[in-house]
């Protein structure tokens, strides 16, 4: 049986990712840098020989416009392709669409979770979805046990779907905050880092457990930016 493989992309950058704003479950169109970029990740992959067996998305538009752009330059469009929304993004309920300075250093440090002057990167991520809940005044944000319990059994799902059909690689396209809190949930010793847009995160699935082979990697797009540029040339 061949190795079960997730190559879990990032959405290229958006609107409100250019802006500065939590964009949760709300959702903006990619800009014309970000197309860009994901032109390059999709170059990149295909450069590298990469195949895939199916690939997966988020409900959202940015994901699914990511995805489409992924693809296409893959030469892989024929592929089986699903749409989950269990691999959303984290909802910021009655703050989804402010601004993120308001958001993580203005309204949730006055929280409980940020008693003692922590940092946003001190919070670990059950203090942070707590603290979301705790100012969200529409009551749409999830507690942590339903937010990371959807997480896991999306990602969850899609590995043991391809696992069940004898293995392959699987292309994902979901969101920053869900990536991170998936990996987070596989190994929560590792430090927290910023996901590029159009960046790639390795994750193996072998005997029900999940495996982190890399984090955030940018070759990809790098690599499909000297190509874009070589056409030019």
């Amino acid at each position: 049986m061949a190795k079960t493989r997730l190559y879990i992309a990032r959405h290229g950058k958006t609107m409100f990712n250019t802006i500065g704003r939590a964009q949760g479950w709300s959702d903006t169109p990619l800009t014309d840098e970000g197309e860009r970029g994901i032109r390059q990740l999709g170059l990149g992959l295909k450069d590298a020989g990469t195949t895939f067996k199916a690939a997966f998305s988020s409900d959202s538009g940015r994901t699914i416009q990511t995805m489409g752009i992924i693809l296409k330059e893959c030469g892989q469009e024929s592929i089986p392709y699903q749409r989950d929304k269990r691999i959303r993004e984290w909802c910021f309920g009655s703050l989804d669409g402010g601004y993120d300075g308001e958001l993580f250093f203005g309204v949730l440090p006055r929280t409980k979770a940020f008693e003692g002057g922590k940092s946003i990167n001190e919070v670990t991520y059950p203090e942070l979805a707590e603290s979301i809940v705790e100012v969200d005044t529409a009551g749409w944000a999830e507690p942590w046990e339903v937010l990371s319990q959807r997480i896991w059994d999306g990602f969850t799902a899609i590995a043991k779907k391809i696992d069940a059909e004898g293995g392959g690689n699987v292309i994902i396209v979901s969101h920053g905050m869900t990536i991170n809190t998936f990996l987070w949930l596989i190994d929560n010793n590792r430090e927290k880092i910023s996901l590029d847009n159009g960046s790639v995160s390795v994750v193996d699935f072998a005997d029900g457990k999940f495996t982190i082979e890399k984090i955030g990697d940018m070759s990809y797009r790098h690599r499909g930016q000297e190509i874009l540029e070589n056409e030019k040339a």
